[in-house]
């Protein structure tokens, strides 16, 4: 094992700035669903570019909300990728829909449109693409495939705050999108999530169905849930939302070295017009990567495989104990074969980024 510290995959970020604001709203008395929530959202719309945003409880609740919202439910299929963290397929099965995995484009890990549009039937209400790792998904071409057979679009932009399509931020494209606020994403609220939409009345919607359909106390107006989020996750969450710009560029900064200088394994393609933010830098390993990973890790460089199991084959989605017939993903099956993360969070130092490009190279080699 190397005798240097060790470097993790991901590290997240809380210190004085946050816990001064946890501790304010602490003091303050007013620690749900108050002003704190209020302000966290329209901060938010500028990173997504949205006219309304909707804080909620976890990136699951927002999407879940978010299909709710916009009527989806049993009888409906929702198109989405299987190469994504089960959350995507989840929440189009709590809301009582069936999901429809497709197939991925190999270079930027989205969801592949020339797979939707094969997949498009007479049941699909909507999809789901996930700009997954940081990368955006083709939005142009899955904007157009929406408009051609008046389908919803819920973006599953989780790993994806402040990525773009030629200037256009992710969360502004669809009917509506949900962003993650856990932990270890590019910005986090300890734990949380936001949905965001242009529309008005879907956003009106969301707000009644997390608050349990009501916008006036015990003034109930549909059937809803408490999904909030509390004014100290907010707190922290604006602290963290006014440094995530820094952080994004620092991140782009250490994924632009890996780009020059990683050289024994597949760096990420990034698409023409895309910004990526890297909440993940993921390298293809073709031969042994069990083998490689080891050799990481004896280097002292954290690393992980997001996502070992595709969602069809997850036990919750197989069909007599089996993955369902009708998806044959063989660049997902690939890609969940050969990617390994490696560390790009905006902690590491110089001296960090060194030994990491040495240790891939070498664990290649």
């Amino acid at each position: 094992m190397s005798d240097q510290p060790f470097i993790p995959p991901a590290k997240p970020v809380i210190d004085e700035l946050d816990i001064e604001a946890a501790v304010r709203v602490l003091r303050s008395g007013m620690v749900v669903q108050g002003p704190e929530v209020k302000a966290f959202e329209d901060e938010f719309t500028e990173v997504a570019g949205s006219e309304h945003a909707v804080a909620v409880n976890s990136g699951t609740s927002a999407l879940q909300l978010a299909l709710m919202a916009l009527g989806i439910g049993p009888g409906d299929e929702v198109i989405v990728p299987s190469f994504t963290f089960a959350a995507s397929g989840n929440a189009i099965r709590l809301v009582g829909a069936e999901p429809i995995f497709v197939d991925i484009e190999p270079g930027s890990f989205c969801v592949d449109p020339a797979a939707v549009r094969a997949a498009i039937g007479p049941r699909t209400a909507g999809i789901m693409p996930v700009h997954l790792y940081g990368h955006p998904a083709d939005m142009t071409a899955i904007m157009e495939l929406a408009s051609a057979h008046d389908l919803a679009v819920v973006e599953d932009a989780a790993q994806a705050h402040g990525a773009a399509v030629d200037g256009t931020p992710v969360g502004s494209f669809g009917s509506a999108a949900a962003f993650s606020f856990y932990p270890t994403k590019n910005m986090h609220s300890l734990e949380g999530g936001m949905v965001t939409t242009n529309d008005a009345e879907t956003a009106r919607t969301i707000r009644l169905l997390r608050n349990q359909g009501m916008e006036q106390r015990y003034a109930n107006e549909i059937v809803g849930v408490n999904m909030r989020l509390t004014d100290v996750a907010a707190a922290i969450g604006r602290t963290q939302l006014s440094r995530l710009h820094q952080w994004t560029e620092r991140r782009r900064e250490i994924a632009a070295r890996f780009d020059a200088e990683i050289t024994e394994v597949v760096t990420p393609p990034v698409a023409a017009g895309a910004r990526h933010v890297y909440h993940q830098y993921t390298v293809r390993v073709e031969n042994d990567r069990d083998g490689f990973q080891k050799r990481l890790t004896e280097a002292g460089i954290g690393n992980a495989v997001y996502y070992p199991t595709p969602v069809h084959r997850l036990r919750p989605y197989l069909v007599d104990g089996a993955p369902d017939p009708r998806f044959d993903l063989p660049a997902t099956e690939k890609a969940a074969a050969e990617v390994v993360s490696i560390p790009v969070h905006p902690s590491l130092s110089d001296a960090d980024v060194d030994r990491v490009i040495a240790a891939v190279n070498e664990a290649a080699r």
